[in-house]
């Protein structure tokens, strides 16, 4: 069964303060985008990327792959105004009737290869896959005044990351359940999945190099984490 990545990187960058989305900043001489493709692009057990960008630097994306000479891209969409939007315009680009579907935030760079094939060959046996890794800080549950209302044991939860990996027909069908329910919000595909109960969602172990580039600190983190 064919293996395809949606990279997710349409996002803004409004909390980064650029002048450009933090997809296309800089670490080590390469963009965030091209750190984000490349560990898919190299990865054996990935036939084709899909990558869903911000829709005013369509141009500047397609400047990039062709630079690279990137050969597993086959579509470059315009993402939608929310993730949830533009992880659909991903999934329902996709050709065929069977496959196993990864979807990752570009803002994630430094995925590794084993998280990939994890993820992959998980795919075997379940049908929703979600990266994580165990929390290292006490948990707070708070009111809308920012009252502390309860402190959960934080040894059954974790920090959900990407990639997360689908059955096709699965996170289609979650997506178009969706566009049904607009008065839902999620933040990734596995809050869709698990919403309608479509399939057990099993997990795969992150790491902490796979850490989110939010802010304009976590360039100089990243960096420092390359480094060890």
């Amino acid at each position: 069964m064919k293996t395809i990545a949606i990279i997710l990187a349409s996002g803004s960058g409004e909390r980064f303060g650029l002048d450009v989305p933090k997809q296309f900043v800089k670490i080590e001489g390469k963009t965030i985008l091209e750190h984000a493709i490349e560990a898919f692009e190299n990865h054996k057990l990935v036939d084709e990327i899909i990558l869903v960008t911000n829709p005013d630097y369509i141009d500047l994306s397609k400047e990039i792959i062709l630079k690279n000479s990137y050969k597993k891209i086959t579509k470059v969409l315009k993402g939608g105004k929310t993730r949830k939007d533009s992880s659909y315009n991903g999934i329902m680009a996709i050709n065929e009737k069977e496959a196993g579907v990864l979807i990752h935030d570009a803002a994630r760079p430094f995925v590794d290869s084993q998280i990939i094939e994890n993820c992959i060959l998980a795919l075997d046996k379940y049908k929703a896959i979600c990266t994580a890794i165990e929390s290292v800080d006490t948990l707070v549950e708070i009111d809308e005044n920012n009252i502390v209302q309860n402190i959960p044991n934080r040894k059954f939860y974790m920090r959900a990351q990407t990639p997360q990996a689908f059955d096709l027909k699965i996170i289609k069908k979650a997506h178009e359940l969706a566009q049904n329910a607009k008065d839902l919000t999620f933040t990734d595909d596995c809050g869709l999945v698990n919403q309608f109960a479509l399939a057990k969602i099993f997990i795969v172990k992150g790491n902490e190099k796979n850490n989110k580039i939010t802010y304009p600190i976590d360039i100089e983190v990243a960096g420092i984490v390359r480094k060890i």
